[in-house]
């Protein structure tokens, strides 16, 4: 098992240099991924494109591209060509996102996002391959049939043969296609104790390519604190758990919240969810269960945090990669170090 870090958005000021910092700790650390997400901020391409340009050994990662934002040609084109200004360290997150953000923000309707996703995966393999596109689906046809289009071929090559796919999944039949169709699962809201549930998805995906998860890279977010204290170390991620439980969608369709539901936690779901979308954020955040936080993120102790990277690592993961929450940069470093301690210490890193 390896360590990852997410550096996630850019918000203003100078956060962009201290994800630099970050990742610059994290690469010396011997981590295999940084990885960098979009939402309706800052994009991930040029993030991970500057990242890279100060970088040598550490992979860089769009956790995720945003399937509604671009094109499945563009995306290509961005793959290709940070993965050869990387020297081959990219690999390609996508993910559908979701209705408000799909719909709100890109104007693409969130209709059949597994088919969509099939379509726009399709796509972008065939031209990475370099092979001449032409394609016939639901949502996407390449050329268009009734004007002067002609399929093409991308003109700049990877540095790679294959640029690893991802998909970012939380439904089973998300998770199953991810199987089928990708090379890694990125996770989030990751407890070691229900990932069972969430692997077996995946292999019966994996099992349509007649394939099981060798090779597959299963991926788990991580929030990270550490402190003697467990209580007040769990205190940081309140917030980031009660954004995703209540807040990332409506009421009628939030995906993480039917995540926190299946992993047990209904009763609190739905108490999170109506408080935040009441605009009762501190409420909401008070509601999350500290169990339901502290069996998503690594928390406390260099000891404490190995047994739980033993149990990521017993129950399936591959990589673990961390959300640093301590208040400054200088302190997201110190734990960074610590976790990296941690993993020698549990002896399941590779």
């Amino acid at each position: 098992m390896r360590l990852g870090l997410n550096i996630g958005f850019v918000y203003g000021g100078d956060d962009h240099l201290d994800h630099l910092r970050l990742v610059k700790e994290a690469e010396a650390l011997g981590f295999s991924v940084t990885w960098a997400a979009e939402a309706y901020g800052s994009d991930a391409a040029t993030l991970l494109s500057w990242i890279a340009a100060q970088t040598t050994t550490i992979d860089v990662g769009a956790a995720v591209f945003q399937i509604p934002a671009r094109t499945p040609a563009m995306t290509a084109m961005t793959a290709a060509t940070l993965d050869r200004l990387s020297n081959g360290r990219f690999r390609l997150g996508l993910g559908v996102s979701g209705p408000q953000v799909s719909e709100g923000w890109h104007g693409v309707r969130f209709s059949q996002p597994l088919l969509r996703t099939r379509e726009y995966v399709d796509i972008v393999n065939a031209a990475l391959r370099r092979e001449t596109v032409a394609y016939e689906g639901k949502y996407f046809t390449l050329p268009l049939p009734d004007g002067p289009g002609k399929a093409l071929k991308l003109t700049v090559r990877p540095i790679r043969d294959h640029v690893p796919v991802y998909l970012a999944a939380v439904g089973p039949k998300n998770l199953e296609l991810a199987g089928e169709i990708a090379d890694g699962w990125l996770g989030i809201l990751n407890d070691p104790g229900f990932l069972g549930e969430q692997l077996n998805h995946i292999k019966t995906g994996r099992a349509v390519r007649q394939q099981d998860l060798d090779g597959f890279d299963v991926v788990v977010t991580t929030p990270l604190m550490t402190g003697d204290d467990i209580q007040a170390a769990a205190d940081p991620v309140r917030g980031y758990a009660a954004l995703y439980i209540g807040g990332m969608g409506s009421r009628e369709k939030n995906f993480y919240n039917a995540l926190a539901v299946r992993m047990g936690y209904a009763e609190e779901a739905k108490e999170i969810q109506d408080l935040y979308l009441d605009k009762k954020h501190r409420e909401a955040m008070a509601a999350v269960p500290f169990g339901f936080l502290d069996s998503i993120s690594l928390l406390g102790d260099k000891a404490r945090m190995a047994d739980k990277l033993t149990a990521y690592a017993e129950a399936g993961a591959t990589t673990v990669a961390l959300t640093p929450f301590a208040s400054t940069v200088e302190q997201r470093i110190a734990d960074l170090r610590t976790a990296a301690e941690a993993l020698e210490l549990s002896g399941v890193g590779n």
